[in-house]
């Protein structure tokens, strides 16, 4: 018979990227007794990855747990960057009911769209905190219509319209009902969630049935299940089955070794846990997100839906360039193979695929964002590598028409830049479908895009808003393919012998372009070492050195001015790529090079072309 849990309440924290999920969370601990009053805490202290921390975005989805009025609220914070997306479709299946972070001024952004979607497939209950309302240009009363506004295009149900909003400033750490009152402190928020999130529903006597909706990976334990328990209870030393909804074939039988719940930021061994309860099971090698654990004797997999395709792709391969091996403590291509493969332990949007080359592989992902963390995590732990242009995925109607996928565009830019905006992504095959004034002289754009129009186009923005710009995507399904599009106007300057970079050869070299090296850079033929302003590319000799002569000397070079170098982030020479590069990654170094390195056999192929 099913029966309620009051004591529990499980709920997901869903917004758009930057609304402040993790700092709300950070409060939520702080004020319900989690950490002591004299405990020193890093802000943002869910942001647990030192990429997290750096770039100030969540990457993976995390547990915690507080306990308020006698009642367990289990907190899952997730990511709100659309390359992460499948973290949040997967999470949903854990919770009860999600609190919908709006910022007061932005309002909706189009991953608010996204993950408030996949919650009313789920027909969760919503409460909407409006965030950042002691912004100085906060317009909550709008934001609020706006929020409804998107709950009717999404189809809400009656009840979810009806939704609680919380006003809220997670900075401050105050909450209240009205947003012409200030707060005192979460109150209102914890007292919603306990009053509106619905307790946990199951059968305590049905044999057990828990749906894994993440993975955890630690060096020590292996692979570690978290889910919810749906029906029964589950005890350690438990003999239990392993299957899978979408796919029948999986039936593997195994026991139940270690068992976790949460408990604030940590992990607690528990012996048993009820239905209701979000825990997390070690021990078992074979455990995948969408496996259900069941009872022997009732064996019936919890229905789960696919993860979203990925939509682009990149070819990681072994670096095979001059230099190769001098940096990296990982080089081979077994190391690269087994770290990829560790990777969809935990990563369930990436796809990894061998190649006709065993030095090769191709690596999948939802978008530029998720592959570049991917790239600099392997950079940090020591591995060498090199990576092509990132490529869109296409497909093939049953016409055999080519589709490719297609994003949505929001782009908020100060009046002056718009048409430089408008310019740019209509030669990215970007469709203008919106124009909206906005408050303090900014207008916001709205596009439909190629993905691949997007590549490479970030950086770009930046310069052309001089930092003033925000975009934001968000996938909208595949669209007919919309014709070639070019990357990069210009070409790249080209080391034309192997040394050491000379001032004089780069004196020499400056005139003819930005280049991204300074003396003393170790160089080989083929290597990019700057941009070039006309459309083909340029080779040059930057280690060329002055002839001396009895009234020349070494020392006059002293008086040669450089131009100091452009210096890339991994995004920037992601992005700076074209078709025929590479970028060879190494703990030390990124370096841009040609993938054809002898000059003669480049001219052959071009000319082929």
């Amino acid at each position: 018979m099913l029966q309620k849990r009051e004591d529990v309440r499980n709920v997901a924290i869903i917004a758009h990227v930057d609304h402040g999920k993790t700092t709300l969370v950070d409060q939520l601990l702080r004020q319900t007794g989690v950490f002591r009053a004299n405990q020193e805490v890093v802000d943002r202290v869910m942001d647990s990855n030192a990429i997290e921390r750096e770039r100030g975005i969540t990457i993976l989805s995390k547990n915690t747990a507080i306990t308020y009025k006698d009642v367990k609220i289990n907190i899952i914070d997730t990511p709100g960057h659309a390359d992460f997306g499948g973290e949040v479709e997967r999470v949903l299946k854990m919770v009860d009911g999600v609190i919908l972070v709006v910022d007061a001024f932005e309002g909706p952004m189009p991953q608010t769209k996204f993950v408030l979607g996949k919650a009313m497939e789920l027909s969760l209950p919503v409460i909407v905190c409006l965030n950042k309302i002691d912004r100085p240009e906060a317009r909550p009363k709008e934001v609020v219509d706006e929020v409804l506004e998107l709950l009717l295009d999404l189809g809400a149900s009656d009840e979810q319209i009806d939704c609680p909003f919380v006003y809220a400033s997670a900075r401050a750490g105050v909450a209240s009902y009205d947003p012409d009152t200030e707060g005192k402190d979460m109150t209102p928020l914890l007292d919603t969630i306990i009053d509106y999130i619905p307790c946990p529903e199951g059968d305590p006597d049905a044999p057990t049935q828990m749906l894994v909706s993440t993975i955890d990976y630690n060096e020590f334990v292996g692979r570690i299940g978290v889910g919810k328990i749906s029906n029964g209870s589950i005890k350690v030393n438990q003999q239990v089955v392993l299957c899978n909804h979408h796919d029948s074939s999986k039936i593997i039988k195994t026991k139940i070794s270690k068992l976790y719940e949460f408990d604030g930021l940590k992990r607690v061994e528990v012996q048993s846990a009820e239905f209701g309860s979000v825990v997390a099971i070690s021990g078992i090698p074979e455990i995948h997100i969408g496996d259900t654990i069941c009872s022997p004797e009732k064996v019936e997999a919890i229905p789960f839906q696919k993860i979203s395709e990925p939509t682009i792709a990149m070819y990681f391969m072994v670096n095979d360039s001059p230099l190769a091996g001098q940096e990296g403590k990982y080089v081979t291509s077994r190391h690269l193979r087994d770290r990829l493969y560790r990777e969809l332990n935990t990563d369930v949007s990436l796809r990894v695929e061998d190649t006709d080359s065993a030095d090769c592989f191709k690596v999948s992902g939802r978008g530029e964002l998720h592959l570049s963390v991917l790239i600099e995590n392997m950079r940090r732990e020591g591995y060498e590598f090199a990576v092509s242009k990132a490529e869109v995925l296409y497909k093939y109607d049953e016409r055999g028409k080519k589709l490719e996928p297609m994003e949505v565009a929001y782009i908020d830019v100060p009046e002056d830049f718009s048409g430089t905006v408008i310019q740019k992504l209509t030669q990215r095959k970007g469709e203008l479908v919106g124009m909206t004034p906005m408050q303090g002289g900014t207008t916001r754009l709205e596009f439909n895009i190629p993905s691949r129009g997007l590549i490479g186009y970030r950086g770009e923005f930046m310069t052309d808003t001089k930092g003033n710009g925000v975009i934001n995507t968000a996938f909208e399904g595949y669209g007919p393919y919309k014709g070639d599009i070019s990357y990069r106007p210009t070409g790249s300057l080209i080391a034309y012998e192997a040394g050491e970079a000379i001032t004089y050869g780069l004196f020499n070299a400056q005139e003819r372009g930005i280049l991204f090296i300074c003396p003393g850079t170790k160089v080989y033929s083929g290597m990019v070492v700057g941009q070039s302003p006309k459309t083909e590319d340029i080779e040059l000799n930057v280690c060329k050195t002055k002839k001396l002569t009895n009234t020349r000397s070494s020392s006059s070079d002293e008086a040669l001015r450089l131009v100091p170098p452009k210096i890339m982030s991994l995004e920037q020479c992601m992005d700076f790529i074209d078709t025929d590069e590479l970028l060879e990654i190494t703990p030390k170094s990124l370096r841009i090079r040609k993938k054809i390195l002898d000059p003669l056999l480049r001219k052959r192929s071009q000319m082929k072309k």
